[in-house]
């Protein structure tokens, strides 16, 4: 078979299959061209999932006719004009996005210069150039894409429902216009879903008001504002409260330099910073923006420009992840309204139900008072505090004692943020009443979370208890994994696995943690090492020992089921108070509910 070249047309249509994957791709590729332009206003039109039409409008600086002939060349681009690919300033700079889209659509650009007389337009067919004409376009550059795909159907049947396509679509933009707050952003399909956000301002003000507009009021009301520099690092946005969780992933948006980006070094290091506070299938919701000289990170690894590589990445993560923990660690006890507001909507609804529906429970009075008593229910159901008191909760050691110093009185304790408890339900919720409502507190979750975070105390001030093996354990391992395991063997050492080299392809194992108690020894090493060849650190182990510290807190918590005196709950309040994290167990779960007055009075129709 000889060897001969590729019909340029051809060779077009392959390039564009990297760049334009589906009509997602190609409006990140025009907003960004848009934003690199200058444009204070962007709006963006799709229909049929942006098969049939991509339209992005801007008010930027537009181009001349004779840049307009070079913008649909292959590479050719005015966004690095010393050829310097070390420091890359702006979103676009391979000069691909629209010789690509033209490569599979049929693209119209309209466009004018600030001060020429005239605008210009082009129009490419499937890669055919239709030459240069004058235009009567305004402002800025009008770019329209009909037919994605059309010149290479075999790629139609790849791309998803329209609803979908419509969705990433949506996503994109609402992405750029988080990093873009002093720009008009709006967004307009066949379907009737869209958006429209209006400017903000610069600065952190401006970007806090946009996230509200995009994620809206919900994630706003339930993140936490965080701020962080490091060694030329910068990092600011807002982090959402641990029981503000999702099944996956796709609330995270983390930015470098204004540009988002999907990365691992990201994913792992969010997934780090909330490994305390949530379980493995749940994700936090999150934005961040990362500052720091274009010089030290890599953004042309990838022809999406998704990705992006660090010169020091170690530096980069420890930012994130010490600024998401030490935001979460000022929040103390807070929790996330939501379970709040659906217990509202339960009460509401039964409020409804009981009246046969004539009721409102957040209208008027109800016609009927409902009788909240059931004859048949055991007269002996313990009520209100428990008459037999206790010094302290009975746990055994390791446990949190919740003796306050000096109690504050119970009207002083009113005025707490989590109250003064005034009964026990089911012997198993303590309520407490606050100056304007009332807390409902979970309290085995609630305590897991107060033992839990006192382990990981006394571990970090005491150092890790060590086991020293009777007979020590050789384990073989293949090169690569005990490369990593002896890379890191002063840092195992310090959580409590002590071992050396024993020839090629082992390790001898003389010492464990204490904490992890019996176990398969050979299997721990083979985990250790698999996670250090992947991580390149001992993050593994140390998730290991906090899983276990998470399931001795749970074992040595006090139950449901307990009764506790006045004393106790009030003493477990004032601790949970003083406690990272206490807002939610070591699963992500909320240890309270919080119910306003003015939401309790309106299911009684008081106001």
């Amino acid at each position: 078979m000889r060897v001969r070249r590729l019909d340029p047309l051809l060779v077009d249509r392959i390039a564009a299959g990297e760049v334009i994957e589906r009509p997602a791709s190609a409006v990140k590729e025009l907003v960004e061209n848009a934003l690199d332009a200058g444009a204070a206003r962007i709006d963006v039109a799709i229909e049929a999932g942006g098969r049939r039409l991509i339209r992005v409008i801007d008010d930027g600086s537009g181009m001349s006719a004779e840049d307009l002939a070079l913008a649909v060349e292959r590479h050719a681009t005015s966004k690095i004009p010393d050829g310097d690919l070390t420091a890359i300033a702006t979103l676009g700079f391979r000069g691909e996005a629209l010789p690509s889209i033209a490569a599979v659509a049929d693209l119209t650009i309209d466009a004018r210069a600030a001060g020429a007389e005239v605008g210009a337009q082009i129009r490419v067919e499937a890669g055919e150039k239709r030459g240069i004409k004058a235009s009567n376009w305004p402002k800025g550059a009008r770019v329209e894409a009909r037919d994605l795909f059309a010149a290479t159907p075999a790629r139609l049947k790849f791309l998803k429902s329209e609803r979908a396509e419509t969705a990433a679509v949506a996503d994109v933009v609402k992405r750029l216009a988080m990093a873009n707050a002093a720009v008009r952003f709006s967004f307009a399909t066949d379907a009737g879903a869209g958006f429209d956000y209006p400017a903000c301002g610069a600065g952190e003000e401006g970007r806090a008001r946009r996230v509200a507009q995009a994620l809206g009021a919900d994630f706003a009301a339930n993140s936490i504002a965080l701020r962080a520099e490091r060694e030329g690092f910068s990092l600011a946005g807002l982090a959402g409260l641990p029981t503000f969780h999702r099944a996956n992933a796709l609330m995270q948006y983390v930015y470098v330099n204004g540009r988002p980006v999907r990365d691992r070094l990201f994913s792992g290091a969010i997934r780090a910073a909330y490994l305390d506070f949530l379980s493995h299938d749940r994700h936090p919701a999150l934005a961040l923006f990362l500052e720091c000289d274009p010089r030290v990170v890599d953004v042309n690894v990838h022809p999406a420009k998704a990705e992006v590589r660090f010169s020091d990445p170690g530096r980069a993560r420890g930012l994130v992840v010490g600024a998401l923990k030490e935001a979460l660690a000022a929040a103390l006890h807070r929790s996330a309204d939501t379970p709040t507001r659906a217990a509202l909507d339960v009460l509401a609804e039964r409020a409804r139900a009981a009246t046969g529906g004539g009721f409102s429970a957040f209208g008027g009075p109800p016609r009927r008072p409902p009788l909240d008593w059931d004859p048949r229910r055991s007269p002996s159901a313990p009520a209100g505090f428990a008459e037999a008191p206790q010094a302290r909760f009975d746990v055994g050691p390791p446990s949190v004692d919740l003796r306050p110093a000096a109690a504050p009185p119970a009207a002083a304790a009113v005025e707490t943020p989590l109250g003064a408890a005034r009964a026990q339900l089911h012997e198993t919720y303590i309520v407490a009443q606050t100056k304007d409502g009332l807390v409902i507190v979970d309290q085995h979750a609630a305590h897991e979370r107060l033992v839990y975070e006192k382990l990981k105390a006394q571990r970090e001030a005491e150092g890790v208890a060590r086991q020293l093996l009777l007979v020590p354990r050789v384990v073989e391992l293949d090169a690569t994994r005990l490369d990593a395991l002896l890379s890191a063997e002063a840092e195992l050492a310090a959580l409590g696995l002590s071992f050396e080299a024993f020839g090629p392809g082992a390790v001898l194992i003389r010492e464990t943690p204490a904490a992890l108690g019996d176990i398969d020894v050979g299997r721990l090493i083979e985990d250790v090492a698999d996670l250090l060849a992947e991580e390149g650190d001992a993050r593994g182990l140390t998730r290991r020992l906090d899983a276990l510290l998470a399931r001795v807190a749970c074992h040595h918590s006090v139950r449901a089921g307990r009764r506790l005196t006045a004393e106790e709950m009030n003493a477990l309040l004032r601790e949970m108070e003083r406690t990272p994290g206490a807002g939610q167990c070591n699963h992500g779960r909320p240890t309270y509910v919080e119910l306003k007055l003015a939401d309790i009075e309106k299911l009684f129709g008081r106001s």
